[in-house]
């Protein structure tokens, strides 16, 4: 009778009691993938390894032998009295370090050369100037290299001042181009906007003539025209001024034209 009365009791135990889950297994993926990450990375490192390792080994492959031999360069000097820098460093020599004033247009048969040759920052700065001092500086932050002039007159009436600044990089001759852009308009100066050179981009170059003569009392009329261009580090600034109040803007222009052909 107990037994019979307990099988019952099991039996509703047993109903009750929650079926086991016999959905799709779980599985552990988050190791297996580590371990073919790394398994790929060592096989990578191995293949290298035994890359240079077979690489090291092995004999160096001679270069082809070079189309032309001897190739024509200048062979440096010793130091004497009849060398220069060019001479020592002859290999080393950059186009940009020759001689800035062998840039320099040269003046007409017929005309009076009053200067020509280099020219220092201070001088530069007593010339070009209205306040030399504070130009000095200004030409030291703007990394001024070398400065070459040449200056001449025609039958006492054209006289014309050709200057070459050569800067330490570029951006020294960019803000000092700037400058003078930004003042020749002005009344002081051209009192215009000026033109475009031709043959340079807008960027490179201007060219002003003045929009009025300075005359004063027993004086001649004087006017000028100014041109203004820069290529790379070189900042090219030609001044003509004529003494009867008449300038040319093509004999500006071509001034121009010729001397930066020099360049």
């Amino acid at each position: 009778m107990e037994h019979e009365q307990t099988i019952p009791e099991q039996r509703k135990g047993e109903e009750s009691a929650p079926e086991p889950d016999t959905s799709t297994p779980r599985r552990r993926t988050g190791r297996t993938t580590l371990l073919i990450a790394g398994a790929a990375v060592l096989g990578v490192l191995a293949g290298t390894i035994t890359g240079y390792a077979v690489q090291y080994h092995r004999e160096p492959t001679p270069l082809p032998p070079l189309a032309q031999q001897d190739i024509a360069v200048p062979k440096p000097l010793a130091v004497t009295d009849a060398t220069s820098t060019r001479s020592i460093n002859a290999n080393r020599w950059h186009k940009a370090d020759e001689d800035l004033v062998a840039k320099l247009l040269e003046a007409p048969s017929a005309a009076t050369v009053a200067f020509s040759g280099a020219q220092s920052p201070d001088a530069f700065a007593a010339d070009f100037y209205a306040n030399p001092p504070a130009a000095i500086g200004s030409a030291i932050r703007q990394n001024v290299r070398r400065i070459a002039t040449v200056r001449w007159s025609e039958d006492h009436t054209n006289f014309v001042e050709i200057r070459l600044l050569q800067f330490q990089n570029r951006d020294g001759a960019q803000r000092f181009q700037s400058g003078v852009q930004d003042y020749m308009p002005t009344t002081k100066h051209a009192g215009n906007a000026g033109s475009e050179v031709p043959g340079v981009p807008a960027d490179f170059g201007h060219l002003w003539i003045n929009s009025e003569a300075s005359e004063k009392a027993g004086y001649l009329p004087v006017r000028r025209g100014t041109a203004l261009v820069r290529r790379g580090d070189i900042v090219m600034h030609i001044t003509y001024v004529n003494n009867r109040g008449e300038v040319d803007e093509k004999v500006v222009a071509d001034l121009a034209k010729r001397q930066m052909e020099r360049l």
